[in-house]
């Protein structure tokens, strides 16, 4: 049972987390990376072999997704640079961002146009990658256009591949696992947004609806999937798959990076901020980002007040075991990719000495963030992605300065990069979009 009392006795995020404030908190544990990095599990190697992965199936995704035509089958977003957004930023919010602000887009990932396209489509290629091999549908050496063939579809219509989301991972799922023949149940909580259900369906993917929040969702999914030696369960909450999709996201990152020409070492830092629901995708790509930057790369979240989950569980180091129901705290949020309850012990866990720290945002600046985004530079992302604008806005706070000094970062700042991360949006319907901007 958790006490309420004791933990927020001591602890002034934690208070003002559980008042609803926008809150800053500083990870007090955060390590140098070469200390911490061999505790892990997984490393580098498992990064780059998930890369070779994807790099195998580009000749197939070519032929099935033909918006991947321009990047030979290679699932990738752009990343640019968004100045009349940062001044727009400095304006409204009346701060100073140091350094350039770059948006990296995998809100127009193809397939999924969101960041799930990174994970939920590499576990499901993991998955079909296993079954082909093991009944020699394909050899590792062959060209996977192969699975393109209608004996490849027969042989997967015999499996089913099922997943709990709110939205965009049942997405990424469900448009991969019904292309390639798979037969596909997405649940989705009450958070899920109309339009994304639809989509599902139109795909021949059955959804199925259920009046609670993401993690019974979740529940609902793994119980019913336990029961068929035929299905595949998708687990958001505990997917080591799903988090190595994600990690190539630095790979490519470090490319882009550098045909940008923009350094990232000790005297030019590099400053993400990355959307978190249950922690998945800001947790593989921050994972991938302290291989690839070490200490050069300074990664933080950013969550909902009303579903602040993941800073929680890091703050209370109770991880998965508290919820924000604990600290009567609703979950209700516009940013429906964000909105769990409890985050995931994985993701939680691996965070603890390479996580630099954790913003939360009031959802009303998330429409005023989307209709600035789309005025400035012409650019439309989801409420939830829009998330990532909080550690721009919130850079002066104290508890960075603070952050700064103790790193000392002070006399680099003014050469910083900051790369807001936007997860999701491309595939927003015309009619949805509009009432964004209307509201």
């Amino acid at each position: 049972m958790v006490n309420l009392y004791d933990i927020l006795k001591n602890n002034k995020s934690l208070k003002d987390v559980s008042d609803l404030k926008e809150t800053v908190w500083i990870n007090d544990d955060l390590k140098n990376f070469d200390s911490v990095k061999d505790n892990f599990d997984i490393n580098f190697k498992h990064i780059y072999d998930a890369q070779k992965r994807l790099e195998r199936y580009a000749p197939l995704i070519r032929i099935l997704f033909s918006e991947t035509e321009e990047s030979k089958g290679i699932i990738e977003s752009k990343i640019v640079e968004i100045s009349k957004m940062k001044n727009l930023l400095e304006d409204k919010y009346n701060t100073h961002i140091l350094g350039r602000l770059l948006l990296k887009l995998d809100s127009h990932l193809p397939i999924a146009g969101s960041v799930k396209s990174r994970e939920g489509i590499y576990e499901v290629l993991r998955y079909a990658e296993k079954l082909a091999l093991e009944n020699n549908l394909i050899k590792e050496t062959d060209d996977y256009s192969l699975l393109a063939s209608d004996e490849s579809r027969k042989f997967f219509s015999k499996y089913t591949i099922q997943a709990g989301s709110t939205g965009n991972l049942g997405l990424s799922i469900g448009i991969m696992s019904s292309k390639l023949g798979f037969k596909t149940i997405i649940h989705m909580s009450s958070d899920a947004k109309t339009w994304k259900k639809e989509m599902l369906r139109d795909c021949g993917v059955e959804v199925r609806e259920y009046e609670t929040d993401y993690s019974i969702a979740v529940d609902k999914g793994r119980q019913e999937s336990s029961k068929d030696d035929m299905s595949y369960f998708v687990d958001d909450e505990n997917s080591m798959n799903l988090f190595l999709g994600y990690s190539v996201a630095a790979l490519r990152l470090k490319n882009q990076l550098e045909e940008m020409k923009i350094k990232v070492d000790k005297e030019h830092p590099l400053f993400v901020y990355l959307p978190c629901g249950i922690g998945g995708a800001p947790g593989g790509i921050a994972f991938g980002l302290k291989h690839v930057f070490a200490d050069n790369v300074h990664c933080f979240f950013v969550e909902p007040t009303h579903a602040p989950c993941m800073l929680i569980g890091m703050a209370t180091k109770l991880h998965d075991k508290i919820s924000v129901n604990d600290f009567n705290i609703d979950g209700k949020t516009e940013a429906d990719g964000l909105a769990v309850g409890r985050a995931s012990k994985l993701v939680g866990k691996y965070m603890e000495n390479i996580l630099s720290g954790i913003f939360t945002i009031d959802d009303y600046k998330l429409y005023d963030i989307l209709k600035m985004l789309y005025n400035s530079e012409n650019i439309n992302i989801e409420p939830s992605a829009c998330a990532a604008f909080e550690g721009l806005i919130s850079s002066e706070d104290e508890e960075i300065s603070k952050y700064i000094n103790h790193h000392k970062l002070s006399e680099y700042i003014d050469n910083s990069t900051h790369i807001a991360w936007a997860t999701g949006g491309s595939l927003v319907p015309e009619e949805v979009m509009r009432e964004y901007f209307l509201k």
